[in-house]
C-alpha cells in the first residue's frame, strides 16, 4: 500500500481531539500532559496548543525545545511525532488559531493575560493505521 500523506494524515487527525504533548524536564524526565488540538488541524507538519506562560510545559520548552506529540485514534490508527516547539505571544497568531471551545479555558480569550501559542514544527512523523505503518520527514 502507497505510504500516506501528511493530507491524509491531517485527515485523519481531524478525529482526535486530544494529543500528549511530551517534553523533557529539568531532572532530565520526561513529562507528559494532554493538549487538545481544537480542531485546529491543517497539518503541514506544525500543531499549534495553547497553554498558560507559567505552565510547566512552558518552562520545559524554554529548557529543551525538543518535544514529542501522541495522538491515537479510532480504529488502532496512531500518530508518533517528534519536533522542535517554539512559544508565541502574539495576538494576532492567537487569533488565527483561536476556536470559541477555547473559551472555556482562557476566560478573556485572546486576552487573557499570561497565555502562549505552542508551535510543534515536526521532522519526523510515525503512524500506524491498522496493519499499515509509515514514516515521513515533512
Amino acid at each position: 500500500m502507497a505510504q500516506k500523506t501528511l493530507a491524509d494524515l491531517s485527515q485523519r487527525m481531524r478525529e482526535i481531539d486530544i494529543a500528549m504533548l511530551n517534553t523533557h524536564t529539568e531532572g532530565g524526565a520526561i513529562a507528559s500532559r494532554p493538549m487538545s488540538n481544537n480542531k485546529d488541524v491543517d497539518y503541514n507538519g506544525q500543531s499549534f496548543y495553547f497553554s498558560y506562560g507559567d505552565a510547566r510545559t512552558i518552562t520545559d520548552i524554554e529548557a529543551n525545545p525538543k518535544v514529542t506529540l501522541s495522538f491515537q485514534g479510532p480504529k488502532r490508527f496512531a500518530i508518533a511525532v517528534e519536533g522542535r516547539a517554539t512559544l508565541i505571544r502574539d495576538k494576532a497568531a492567537f487569533r488565527e488559531h483561536w476556536t470559541p471551545e477555547l473559551d472555556k479555558w482562557f476566560d478573556q480569550g485572546i486576552d487573557t493575560p499570561g497565555i502562549a501559542l505552542i508551535r510543534v514544527d515536526a521532522e519526523r512523523v510515525h503512524y500506524w493505521d491498522g496493519t499499515e505503518q509509515g514514516e515521513l520527514t515533512p
